[in-house]
């Protein structure tokens, strides 16, 4: 789940066991996940999906983290095309053929949290819907790779960036980095202290260090960077109407690289 900017403090590191256990709460998202993609196809509702995600996290023992965070209603925030982040779902949002679909989604375990998104297709999208989700996905993936001992947290965001000018560069197109939305530390908490942005300088804010976790999620548009609150006080929209994609996993900094905590089923 994304929030806006928050201010920077220190990068939270966690003891091998700790990582453990918030793997523990992050393959039950991973599997969540797996699960409402599968059941996300023409004429089935977004609260559909929701009621999808949350049985499978309570039945493993977990509690859906979004469900009445700040007052949430849902399990799972299902984002539909132009939509970036924090749809509502809804029994009257029923997909359709074509949707780009951004579902994010958190679960509880043992009082560890869990924080995953990602974007796929409702049956067949057009070339430039998949693209901006591979682009958002390669980007995602580049911030992961700079969860190193020794970085510091905007060598994250550069990666990040660059990420996304890479598949810009490969895709022969632009994509706008929303603006004012980024990851952030978790733990027993959700949102944690510091946040994350996905774009900027290297070389700057706290250190990472063994044991530190960061919730890293690029949010990629077709074509604005900016984004209004619809009157639900809760869903983010492109300015332009174009599309949004969004990818997230939960990764950790181990001395043998980057642990992510997320992990989906295959």
């Amino acid at each position: 789940m994304v929030f806006g900017r928050k201010n920077k403090k220190v990068v939270p590191f966690r003891t091998a066991g700790e990582l453990d256990a918030m793997a523990a709460a992050g393959e039950i998202v991973g599997r969540a996940l797996v699960a409402v993609r599968n059941a996300a196809k023409p004429g089935v509702s977004t609260l559909e999906l929701d009621e999808v995600a949350e049985q499978l996290i309570r039945e493993a023992g977990a509690v859906p983290s979004f469900k009445g965070y700040h007052g949430f209603p849902g399990s799972i925030c299902s984002s539909v095309n132009d939509r970036v982040v924090h749809g509502i779902p809804t029994a009257e949002d029923i997909l359709a053929e074509g949707d780009l679909v951004s579902i994010d989604c958190g679960a509880i375990l043992d009082g560890w949290h869990g924080d995953s998104a990602w974007t796929f297709g409702v049956g067949n999208i057009i070339d430039a819907d998949r693209l901006l989700s591979d682009a958002t996905r390669i980007s995602m993936e580049a911030g992961i790779a700079a969860m190193l001992p020794g970085n510091r947290l905007t060598d994250v965001s550069y990666a990040i960036e660059m990420g996304t000018r890479a598949a810009e560069a490969e895709h022969g197109r632009a994509y706008g980095i929303v603006d004012g939305y980024g990851g952030h530390a978790i733990g027993r908490e959700m949102h944690m202290d510091p946040f994350l942005p996905n774009e900027g300088k290297p070389g700057k804010g706290p250190l990472l260090r063994v044991g530190s976790v960061l919730a890293i999620e690029p949010m990629l548009t077709l074509g604005t960077t900016e984004t209004k609150t619809l009157e639900d006080d809760w869903t983010v929209v492109t300015t332009d109407g174009t599309r949004a994609a969004h990818w997230e996993h939960t990764v950790a900094v181990t001395e043998n690289g980057p642990r992510i905590l997320t992990l989906r089923p295959e």
